[in-house]
């Protein structure tokens, strides 16, 4: 039988080739593009002290916890606005001119900050990972899973916002036990490095 870190180490194999393959046939940018300025600015808020959350109530935006693609026009439009470096990245200068501090290092993370770290560390916060392991999608749910919070279908075809709904309900009813290794990261407040 596979140890954990054997798995995690085939997925991440997979991982790899499916983004080089998919530079070299498409020659243009991927999602891994998207993601990286996701994981870059997710590292940078956490870096910071303060969470996603805080940057999109400061950006005036729904704050659902998710760096996505509302996030990130809403940060390209602020850096625009103010004269900073148009980049979608919510770096240490961006922060700082949108005035985000630190929150008090005593709380807790959040459901969405612990979440927004699992599936960073699980799938790099690809929705759509399939790495043929049985586990799929941005938290890697395995398809009994995926069914006992309601999902149906293959969890990586379903939507990003659908997967984070379910995800919530999961980490609810049993914390971070589902994600034995990336969930004890995350309560820790470790990030991918």
């Amino acid at each position: 039988m596979p140890t954990i870190d054997l798995l995690r180490a085939r997925r991440v194999a997979a991982l790899v080739l499916a983004a080089l393959s998919l530079c070299l046939v498409a020659g243009a940018p991927t999602a891994s593009a998207r993601d990286s300025v996701r994981s870059q600015s997710v590292r940078s808020i956490h870096a910071a002290g303060t969470t996603v959350r805080a940057v999109q109530r400061a950006l005036g935006i729904p704050a659902d916890g998710i760096y996505g693609r509302q996030t990130r026009r809403a940060v390209r439009q602020f850096q625009r606005s103010h004269g900073l470096t148009v980049d979608g990245i919510a770096g240490p200068q961006t922060l700082a001119a949108l005035g985000v501090t630190a929150r008090e290092s005593s709380s807790p993370p959040d459901v969405a900050t612990v979440l927004e770290r699992i599936a960073d560390c699980e799938s790099g916060g690809d929705p759509t990972m399939d790495t043929g392991n049985g586990y799929y999608g941005k938290y890697q749910f395995s398809r009994a899973t995926w069914r006992s919070v309601g999902g149906r279908g293959n969890p990586a075809r379903a939507s990003e916002a659908e997967q984070d709904r379910r995800a919530a309900r999961l980490y609810r009813r049993e914390g971070t036990k589902p994600w034995p290794v990336c969930g004890r990261q995350a309560q820790a407040g470790e990030q991918k490095k």
